[in-house]
């Protein structure tokens, strides 16, 4: 069985993830086999499986500094909120059902089992495996039949390193806190404590470790600063959607809608220079864009009227009338249609009308899409008909099926990525609207670069020195930074040590 050692935080955005990520990268350039693994998490950005299974993309993203091939045995729990008190949960990739706080608080312990299953088949195939908590171990309200942090230390046998945001400041109470506050058997797992996002003169900080280390009884193991990676984040946690970027040559704008879900399908447009991507949730912040990105959502219609009510709908439909290109995936797909309807109640119930953008309906279905694919974009229209042709992969996971009313034109041509030779045609355009529902239909540079520069050309222009992205070559060397980051400022001798002692 694997050796095991579980990253916890004092609280939400601490920087697990990225920490759990970065040991990763460290583990697999050290030559070992190692794998993530986080019992539950609660996120909106999801991936699909070459499977059909369903998880959440943080432990995507982890497998990938891995360099291993993402499984749902590394987040067998995954809860998808549908509002503000309740969520979808999802059990080793698929739908269970949709329940209440209150109910799936009860309900959780019956899920265990399922989650040391996972785990044991995961600690039989890999050497190490690094495990993410969520939350804090601190929540002494949610500690009852805890399954995701110190519940989950314990049946692992992980030794635990506790992480502290020093950005946010109040390291030192969190830390000592936290510590304080938990029972005396937890506490003899907690084997270091981190602190993370440091900015400044460490010499100043010293003392204070000094003092965290006599009050904690716990050595420190690092000091990791506020490091500027570009991996993907945690959807409720991301800093992208707080950032005021200015309009560039190329500017492109996604709405950012209150149940907003894998807005990683946009990461790939960050990366070219003289394009920049914003995300806005208020008309005045709307400008005037040369693309409108709809995104996907957890609660389609909910969203629309969210939408509506906010202006942006108007908004939208008025840069849409002066040839904005538009561009709905998934969720975003479906509001651009003329009628949504949802008869078995699996998001608001009843029907409603679209934004007519598109001539196209959506009925809501109790069955979920799940499937990888690929393929490639038809003959287009429009200001994106550069994009014809230009193959695409990526994934398709909703709740909706989605029919095109006569004269309408499909966008892409797919099929499953896994050997079946049977194609569909997908999405739809008109004019200078398009909708589809893969998500990740951008990622490749052919497509990522075949829009910017269609929608350069719409305005006249030309970018000079459009540099190709290899988007997937970005993410290694990003992985690659973190690792070497973190080599310099957390003590990997002692954590090794650490993990090898166990509990």
């Amino acid at each position: 069985m694997a050796k095991a050692i579980m990253i916890q935080g004092t609280m939400s955005n601490a920087g697990k993830s990225l920490l759990t990520a970065g040991l990763l990268r460290i583990m697999k350039q050290d030559g070992y086999k190692a794998a993530p693994f986080k019992s539950q998490n609660m996120a909106l950005n999801s991936f699909i499986t070459k499977e059909g299974l369903e998880m959440g993309r943080a432990q995507v993203m982890q497998a990938e500094a891995a360099g291993i091939e993402p499984s749902v045995r590394m987040n067998p729990i995954l809860l998808k909120p549908t509002n503000e008190m309740g969520s979808q949960v999802i059990v080793n990739g698929e739908v269970l059902r949709n329940m209440g706080a209150r109910e799936y608080f009860a309900y959780k312990k019956q899920l265990f089992p399922e989650v040391m299953k996972a785990y044991e088949s995961l600690a039989a195939e890999y050497e190490i495996i690094v495990i993410e908590g969520a939350g804090s171990p601190a929540e002494i309200n949610l500690k009852q039949d805890d399954i995701v942090n110190m519940g989950m230390a314990k049946r692992a046998k992980a030794p635990v390193l506790l992480v502290g945001d020093i950005d946010r400041g109040g390291v030192f109470a969190q830390l000592v806190g936290t510590v304080q506050l938990l029972e005396e058997d937890e506490r003899r797992l907690v084997k270091g404590l981190i602190i993370n996002k440091f900015r400044g003169d460490k010499s100043i900080l010293d003392p204070g470790l000094t003092m965290l280390e006599e009050k904690c009884g716990i050595p420190v193991v690092g000091v990791a600063p506020y490091m500027y990676i570009d991996v993907e984040d945690e959807d409720s946690l991301t800093e992208r959607f707080h950032q005021r970027t200015e309009a560039a040559l190329v500017d492109i704008a996604v709405i950012r809608l209150p149940r907003i879900s894998n807005f990683t399908d946009f990461n790939v447009f960050e990366s070219f220079e003289g394009v920049s991507l914003r995300y806005v949730e208020r008309v005045s912040q709307l400008g005037r864009p040369d693309m409108i990105i709809l995104p996907g959502t957890k609660n389609t219609m909910k969203d629309l009227k969210w939408l509506r009510q906010s202006g942006l709908e108007a908004a939208i439909k008025k840069a849409g009338e002066k040839g904005t290109v538009i561009f709905g995936v998934c969720g975003g797909y479906q509001m651009l249609g003329e009628t949504l309807a949802d008869p078995q109640g699996v998001e608001e119930g009843g029907s409603m009308r679209g934004m007519g953008l598109l001539p196209v309906d959506t009925v809501f279905a109790e069955s979920k899409t799940r499937t990888r694919v690929q393929g490639s974009f038809g003959r287009l229209g429009g200001a994106l008909k550069k994009l014809s042709g230009a193959k695409l992969a990526g994934y398709e996971i909703h709740m909706g099926i989605t029919t095109l009313r006569e004269g309408v034109g499909t966008l892409t041509e797919i099929g499953n990525a896994y050997g079946d030779a049977v194609k569909k045609q997908e999405g739809a355009q008109a004019g200078n609207v398009y909708g589809s529902y893969v998500h990740g239909i951008f990622d490749s540079e052919e497509v990522s670069r075949s829009v910017i520069e269609a929608l350069a050309a719409a305005k006249g222009i030309t970018l000079q020195n459009l540099k190709s992205v290899d988007y997937q070559a970005y993410k290694e060397s990003q992985y690659d930074i973190l690792a070497d980051t973190l080599r310099q400022h957390l003590d990997m001798e002692q954590i090794y040590r650490i993990l090898e002692a166990g509990i």
